[in-house]
């Protein structure tokens, strides 16, 4: 008979997700941060809805900043590591745009949670990491976007376009992502300046990209 390691206590019962203590209040924080709001939002809270002990929180996380910190890179990393492996395809620049703002897209609307309704923080400016992530993918956007125009305007919009997915969440009750994704990877290359023939093909090969 297996035995269950022993970790940190736990502050109440609370039924077995499988996650770790970490998972658990990253889980808990997001949310309370986006059901109840960030600064009404206090880490005894937080803990007690992870069903840990404030004290041990502190063992994961510094405070409710690092928590909001770590969820609001945690929305960006995947994509700009997604633009990363998209960068060495020898598919076309906008192919690859396609596949990386659906991917993008598919993240902000997936979860269980409105993360990407944090950016709209006064506090996300804060966190300078998050940032320097958020400017690295913008940036992976607009060189994936060079060769179709140098318009800067449109760069800025097409990444405007695909976070505007965070906006659409927060008006509807339910998102179904794929084919949301899809609807806004393509808004992103309309808008980026691609006609409607080569769009069909950039969303062809892109899907191939993502492995559809």
């Amino acid at each position: 008979m297996s035995r269950r390691g022993v970790g940190r206590p736990r502050a109440v019962a609370r039924p077995d997700t499988g996650l770790s203590a970490r998972e658990e209040l990253l889980a808990a924080a997001a949310e309370l941060f986006t059901v109840n709001g960030y600064s009404a939002t206090t880490t005894r809270e937080v803990a007690q809805r992870a069903g840990i002990r404030q004290a041990t929180m502190y063992h994961y996380f510094a405070g409710k900043e690092a928590l909001l910190a770590e969820l609001l890179e945690s929305t960006v990393r995947p994509s700009l590591e997604a633009a990363r492996l998209l960068a060495p395809s020898e598919a076309p620049a906008g192919a690859r745009l396609w596949a990386l703002a659906c991917r993008d897209a598919a993240l902000l609307c997936s979860g269980a949670h409105n993360l990407g309704a944090l950016y709209l923080l006064p506090e996300a400016d804060r966190f300078e990491e998050f940032q320097a992530l958020r400017a690295a993918l913008k940036q992976a956007y607009s060189d994936l976007l060079a060769p179709i125009t140098s318009d800067r305007l449109r760069a800025e919009l097409v990444f405007s376009v695909v976070e505007s997915v965070i906006l659409i969440r927060r008006n509807t009750s339910a998102v179904a992502v794929e084919p949301m994704a899809e609807a806004i990877a393509d808004a992103a290359l309309r808008v980026g300046g691609v006609g409607e023939d080569d769009l069909a093909d950039f969303r062809k090969l892109g899907r191939a990209l993502l492995g559809g």
